[in-house]
């Protein structure tokens, strides 16, 4: 069992959600799932990880190992968990906004009271509706690494509403300028109802397509690698991948892929 098997097998136990160790650490839930995605601790911040050892009772990733996991233990750990909640009150933020600019730090708040806003000033069905609409945005927040024409369409909708020139490009303005002509496009043929499901129908069943093709692309891939890596770890004789042997075990990695194309 590797540290990070070691503390969800903890977590698990002491009944902590990932939601509470979210709160605990002051990072968002997706992160702390990134956090504790791998073989260690390397993914953490040096604060995150000693807020985590904190909590474990512990002073470096290796004592972890050596926990004995008891019901003392759990409840020692789970009561950290539960006094941290206790004195946390509402104004405290989730995450934690040191470090940033006045104008970045005014920016988050204004957003963040926004949302408030549009959760409180809906009811029943509404309100649902106005909690999925955010959670697409998180979404689509979060995409925007793997698809950085996503910042486009925020830029054109700013444009759009009159809260920026349309001659401003803040990013590649070539690429910017096409993605708005084409967005404006679009917008004005459904506004102009010139587009209807019978008509786009075919268009969308290609669109389906494209995107299982992804999803079974992105599975296979996660297999694949999956696959190296137990190969890897045979061949070099580990059973599992640890600070000392990681980066051996990721040049094996990349040697038994290449190995396939």
């Amino acid at each position: 069992m590797n540290v990070v098997e070691k503390i969800n097998l903890i977590l698990k136990k002491a009944n902590i959600s990932k939601v509470n160790l979210a709160k605990y650490l002051g990072v968002s839930r997706q992160m702390v799932y990134n956090y504790l995605d791998g073989d260690n601790l390397s993914k953490l911040p040096n604060e995150k990880c000693q807020l985590l050892f904190l909590l474990l009772g512990v002073n470096s990733a290796e004592e972890v190992l050596d926990i004995e996991i008891n019901d003392d233990y759990l409840q020692t750990v789970g009561g950290k968990i539960f006094d941290s909640k206790k004195s946390s009150d509402k104004k405290d933020a989730i995450i934690d906004l040191n470090g940033l600019e006045k104008e970045e730090f005014n920016l988050i708040n204004d957003i963040v009271l926004l949302l408030k806003d549009f959760l409180e000033e809906e009811k029943g069905s509404k309100r649902s509706e106005a909690f999925t609409m955010i959670t697409y945005l998180h979404q689509f927040l979060q995409s925007i690494p793997l698809n950085k024409e996503l910042k486009f369409a925020l830029g054109f909708f700013s444009k759009n509403n009159g809260f920026t020139d349309p001659n401003y490009f803040a990013f590649d303005e070539d690429k910017q300028f096409i993605f708005e002509s084409i967005m404006f496009s679009a917008i004005t043929l459904y506004s102009n109802g010139g587009a209807s499901r019978t008509k786009l129908s075919e268009a969308h069943k290609r669109w389906e397509m494209v995107l299982a093709s992804k999803k079974e692309e992105k599975l296979s891939r996660t297999q694949e690698l999956n696959t190296a890596k137990i190969q890897a770890l045979r061949e070099l004789g580990y059973t599992s991948i640890n600070a000392a042997n990681a980066s051996e075990v990721f040049d094996k990695i990349a040697e038994i892929l290449s190995g396939k194309f």
